[in-house]
């Protein structure tokens, strides 16, 4: 491993998301936490092997990183 690269966004997925929903979120390329603010909860929820479980993980850790899904609306 070379020195003083930045860490590998490719791993910043929530570990609490299943498997299913992992594979479902690599097949359509999506493999990092700032590539869900182009994408609708129900684009995800399309998906085979996303469900209600995966998307609330990861709208929490959107949340966290004060980001969310494309379609979501803001809270005023």
């Amino acid at each position: 491993m070379v020195k003083d690269q930045p860490p590998d966004k490719a791993n910043d997925l929530p570990a609490k998301i299943g498997n299913p929903a992992r594979r479902a979120l690599n097949a359509v390329g999506i493999t990092h936490l700032d590539q869900f603010t182009t994408v609708t909860g129900a684009e995800l929820t399309a998906l085979h092997g996303m469900g209600l479980k995966a998307l609330g993980v990861l709208r929490d850790a959107l949340a966290a990183n004060g980001q969310s899904f494309k379609d979501a609306k803001p809270d005023f």
